[in-house]
């Protein structure tokens, strides 16, 4: 694998839109700022920033924004000459969001460029799936539209298969797709990963029916996953590797300002360091602090960490809690 890249993200690219004011509330005249996210945009960054050589695999439009979009990608260290073109538009979300997670979103996504990604992709991309050392992608991906979902599993399985690592993020989104079609998904994907991020109890009470962390980590080892790190709620994490399940604090972010994109930012981060050799407590131990540090801008890539602000702060919440 030495050939191919660190890190790999496959998924959806979006153009995003904050507004100034609570969505209920914007007047005709509500100022706005436009920049980039999706969730594999968000990882990608995250894992570039880690120091992991990372490329995104997407489908963006043939509209104007996808030069403006590719442009922040490259600026935020992500490869993007792997990223394919569709003749639709690109999505796009209008987001309003606070400091204490109450975000609300509208999303244009039908029949968006991402939603076209399509196992006839995965097939262009497979030299890079089988030899690059991991590979990101999400239940958000796989709900875009039925293609996407192929694409999710025919990529998860030629990587498994070449055995490099996935990290999955189930990542339930009910306005996309049902409890049934993402259960079925997330017990195809399971026995694939190498961690599977979930969250509690949103993801959890949807996906394997349980409000208790760890009982859905529990119940995600048990569809085959190798270690599932669980969020639940702020300043939480449980970690199953199947040896041990435990809570890991979270460094706590002095002057949150948007936790849009934090998770993604976990496992981003938490990817790359595997793929460069650290441990799994080291890797997840960084992938909190980056999260933590991320939610210091708006957006979800508004504050990607730099690896040594990543770092210091992992060290100094180590030495804090004598963890």
């Amino acid at each position: 694998m030495s050939g191919g890249y660190d890190v790999l993200v496959l998924g959806e690219v979006l153009v995003e839109i904050h507004a100034d004011a609570a969505l209920r509330e914007a007047a005709d005249g509500t100022p706005a700022r436009l920049s980039y996210s999706g969730d594999a945009l968000n990882a990608a960054a995250a894992a570039a920033a880690a120091g992991a050589r990372t490329a995104l695999l997407a489908v963006v439009g043939d509209d104007d924004l996808s030069v403006p979009l590719l442009r922040r990608a490259t600026e935020l260290g992500v490869d993007v000459s792997h990223v394919r073109r569709a003749p639709h538009p690109n999505g796009a979300y209008l987001l309003s969001a606070d400091p204490d997670g109450e975000r609300e979103f509208v999303y244009w996504r039908t029949r968006s460029a991402g939603s076209t990604l399509a196992p006839r992709h995965v097939e262009s991309w497979c030299a890079l799936l089988t030899g690059s050392a991991a590979l990101i992608t999400s239940g958000i991906t796989g709900a875009l539209s039925p293609s996407s979902r192929e694409a999710v599993v025919a990529a998860a399985r030629l990587v498994h298969g070449a055995g490099g690592h996935l990290s999955y993020d189930a990542n339930f989104r009910p306005r996309l797709t049902g409890r049934a079609a993402a259960r079925g998904l997330l017990a195809e994907i399971a026995p694939l990963t190498g961690l599977l991020k979930t969250s509690c109890p949103a993801d959890a009470l949807a996906l394997v029916d349980t409000d208790d962390p760890a009982t859905a980590a529990a119940r995600c080892r048990a569809l085959g996953a190798r270690t599932v790190a669980v969020t639940a709620g702020a300043g939480r994490l449980l970690l199953d590797d199947g040896a041990r399940a435990a809570y890991h604090p979270v460094p706590a972010n002095p002057a949150p300002v948007d936790a849009t994109g934090a998770g993604d930012c976990f496992t981003g981060t938490a990817t790359a360091r595997l793929a460069l050799g650290d441990s799994l407590t080291d890797a997840v131990a960084l992938g909190t602090a980056a999260a933590s540090l991320s939610v210091s801008g708006r957006g979800g890539t508004g504050h990607v960490p730099a690896f040594a602000e990543t770092a210091a702060l992992a060290a100094a919440h180590r030495r804090a809690t004598g963890s």
